[in-house]
């Protein structure tokens, strides 16, 4: 996978997984005239067979699949991969985001929808995937927190968590933890601002790259995927107003 100036990643491979033929042949045409590669499956099993073949950039799949749905096939794949996940939802049915969310789905989209939105939020986590092997807070312009210095700045210390900003690695009392590009991202931007209370707003904007002020489960739910893999002492919820990383 490769990037423009704009630092918008082109030429990923997707893999899109939805059981209704014509909605995946269209979507398939769609982003293809976008530049994607795009590979597509019609039902869970094969959907998974083909990303442990394939291992593409970004999966793009249905709640609704037959053999194995979309959440079971969410939840299989985390189990080996970070990659990037979009859900997409005919009903948005809270059952279906929450579900979703929680089984390891970056993002959502609510079918119907303009192949545009879709294309967006796939170039948005694209983005999270480079950034992630890129970039750290200090080189997007934003402060640097004022944890404890580990002999280089570029280690960001809090109590026993460890970020690794040039890296882009975390550790807790020495040990690895995997986090997805969104995940990792998130984290980073809690760290950059600790102390100060992140509202959700603020969070979808810098995070996720889009305004979806009236739904702000996808944060609530990736703030919980991350206090469970980080421990759940570092990031504060501070009660309508938002959260913040703890100093």
């Amino acid at each position: 996978m490769t990037s423009h100036a704009a630092g918008t990643p082109v030429e990923a491979r997707l893999l899109l997984v939805e059981d209704d033929e014509v909605i995946r042949d269209m979507l398939q045409v769609s982003l293809e005239r976008y530049g994607f590669t795009v590979y597509s499956a019609g039902d869970g099993l094969t959907g998974l067979e083909l990303f442990r073949e394939l291992r593409p950039d970004l999966l793009l799949l249905d709640v609704m699949l037959p053999e194995l749905d979309g959440i079971g096939l969410c939840r299989r794949v985390r189990e080996t991969s970070t990659v990037p996940i979009l859900m997409m939802s005919a009903r948005g049915d809270s059952l279906d985001v929450v579900s979703g969310l929680e089984s390891g789905a970056d993002d959502y989209v609510v079918k119907p929808c303009e192949s545009s939105v879709v294309v967006a939020r796939i170039r948005s986590l694209l983005r999270r995937v480079s950034y992630a092997a890129q970039a750290s807070p200090e080189r997007n312009g934003r402060p640097s927190p004022a944890p404890e210095q580990d002999g280089s700045e570029r280690l960001l210390r809090f109590g026993e968590l460890c970020i690794d900003t040039d890296g882009m690695e975390v550790t807790r009392a020495g040990v690895p933890v995997a986090l997805t590009p969104t995940e990792l991202r998130l984290l980073l931007e809690f760290a950059a601002h600790a102390g100060t209370v992140l509202d959700r707003g603020t969070l979808l904007r810098r995070v996720w790259e889009h305004e979806w002020d009236h739904d702000t489960r996808v944060v609530d739910l990736h703030v919980q995927r991350l206090r469970a893999k980080i421990g759940g002492g570092f990031i504060e919820t501070v009660r309508g107003f938002g959260y913040k990383m703890r100093r």
